[in-house]
């Protein structure tokens, strides 16, 4: 009998310390959610200023961003420029999973291993004195371990890449992950993306020979990590590819984008 007490008490002390706990970590959940949407939302401009070579650790990133960025959504069928959608409401990622708001890619077209592509997506113009400076690009893609997250910077020209980062993967640390290494990132740009009308930028196997005939398009790959140099080019294809922002950047180019 009295056994049987001590193990009743011992599962209702469980119970109320498991309940306690529950309520206090919904708790801190619920009141610090404003702070971490306000978290996330700085570390996108981060990202984005520092993709196109723009982040200065002396300004607020805030700052830095609503001084130096137009943000802007572009129909990605059309290449053009759209209002179907709200720029400062537009969730992406949810648009990526929505079957309203976005299409299953066949296997030959799933080059980035995405399973499906959103209609939208947001682009990030630098401007000055109403002239465009550079294009950030969000782009993703299937690596080693994970998707990779993150975005390409071009020129005016379209053409010319300014930068290339990633916010987010799981490709293991000293291998895959030198894709965070600022000395492998600093390799991006001046690169072409363009040749003849098809993406030709990547990585290829070893060190880019200076002078060769394809070293303005060729990336030094990553030592040990062949599946994450090649989830980098598929990535950089997918996105800069007739799926990803190939009209949109040929309708900028010629004025056309809306």
């Amino acid at each position: 009998m009295a056994n049987k007490e001590t193990t009743s008490k011992t599962i209702i002390v469980a119970l109320v310390l498991c309940i306690v706990c529950s309520l206090v970590v919904s708790s801190a959940a619920v009141l610090l959610k404003d702070q971490q949407d306000a978290n996330k939302k700085l570390d996108r401009y981060s990202n984005i200023l520092a993709a196109a070579g723009l982040l200065n650790e002396d300004e607020s990133i805030e700052d830095q961003y609503q001084r130096l960025i137009t943000a802007r959504v572009v129909d990605l069928d059309t290449g053009r420029y759209t209002d179907a959608v709200d720029a400062a409401t537009f969730d992406q990622r949810r648009a990526a999973k929505d079957n309203d708001l976005s299409e299953a890619l066949s296997s030959a077209d799933d080059l980035a291993k995405i399973s499906r592509r959103e209609n939208y997506s947001m682009v990030y113009l630098v401007l000055s004195e109403g002239e465009l400076q550079k294009i950030i690009l969000p782009v993703r893609g299937y690596g080693l371990w994970s998707t990779m997250r993150g975005f390409i910077a071009l020129e005016n020209d379209g053409n010319t890449i300014a930068g290339l980062g990633f916010s987010e993967h799981g490709e293991t640390p000293g291998l895959g992950g030198e894709i965070d290494n600022p000395k492998w990132k600093s390799l991006w740009p001046g690169k072409k993306v363009y040749q003849n009308g098809e993406v030709e930028v990547g990585l290829i196997k070893g060190s880019v020979t200076p002078g060769s005939a394809n070293a303005d398009y060729e990336v030094d790959g990553l030592a040990g990590a062949t599946l994450t140099s090649r989830g980098v080019t598929n990535l950089v294809h997918f996105w800069l590819g007739e799926k990803g922002f190939q009209k949109f950047l040929t309708n900028l180019r010629s004025g056309e984008a809306g």
